[in-house]
């Protein structure tokens, strides 16, 4: 059964069909837990002590921040099985992605960079978090960009694997940075061991809001997928059905 389900997936007309019916549902629930968690952490959360409100940024700096390292996983990975097996799905889940985890990346350190001013007294400084996030938002550049330049598109989705296969390695940089050297950046405050350092009711918009963002690049790279299944298919049966249907 299940094996029978991945199957179709892999199949482009499947997938489209599939993903089509999913983009509603991860819509309407990343809508609904954005309000949610907007509402809780705006209103409901009581100020920071030592912040006061100015830490509410934080529920969008962090679940960006951290999907900017998730989505950058996602497509090593997607990286890895198109060099392997060669499945073309996999190959457009990766550049599909790039441009949603570029975006989730600049988010990030525009909003750390906001809250870093009244913080730190200043914008940006060189510190080792900042840097290999900065580092990021390049790779996803380069991954654009280098996939916009070669017109083959079997060769391109080679290159930028490789890309991102190498770039990956910066993951562990970024998320262990606040622990292998001294940095103005906070440490973990959920991702702790023992238990999270940030009250429940902080806490929980957090994690609603990181939630929401996942959904949120779930349907947005299954309609960018969508597209570019289209754009390589264009020649295929069912790809011409489809637009006598439309």
């Amino acid at each position: 059964m299940f094996n029978n389900f991945f199957h179709k997936l892999a199949s482009p007309k499947h997938f489209y069909r599939i993903a089509g019916n999913l983009i509603p549902w991860l819509a309407g629930a990343c809508l609904l837990l954005v309000l949610a968690g907007l509402y809780y952490g705006l209103l409901v959360a009581p100020p920071d002590y030592q912040q006061g409100d100015s830490y509410r940024i934080m529920f969008i700096h962090v679940p960006a921040a951290w999907m900017s390292l998730f989505i950058y996983v996602v497509m090593a990975v997607a990286g890895a099985i198109g060099l392997i097996w060669r499945m073309k799905l996999a190959e457009v889940m990766l550049i599909s992605s790039a441009p949603i985890g570029a975006s989730f990346t600049f988010l990030a350190l525009v909003t750390g960079s906001i809250w870093g001013k009244p913080m730190w007294g200043t914008w940006w400084v060189w510190d080792a978090r900042l840097t290999s996030e900065l580092i990021l938002l390049f790779l996803y550049l380069g991954v654009i960009a280098l996939h916009s330049a070669i017109d083959d598109r079997r060769i391109a989705a080679r290159a930028v694997a490789i890309l991102a296969l190498v770039g990956v390695i910066n993951v562990p940089i970024i998320h262990y940075s606040v622990e292998w050297w001294n940095t103005l950046h906070q440490g973990p405050t959920v991702t702790k061991f023992d238990k999270p350092s940030i009250h429940l009711s902080m806490l929980i918009p957090l994690l609603l809001m990181a939630v929401a963002f996942k959904l949120y690049y779930a349907f947005v790279v299954l309609m960018r997928a969508r597209c570019e299944v289209l754009e390589r298919e264009r020649n295929a049966g069912w790809v011409r059905e489809l637009a006598e249907e439309k």
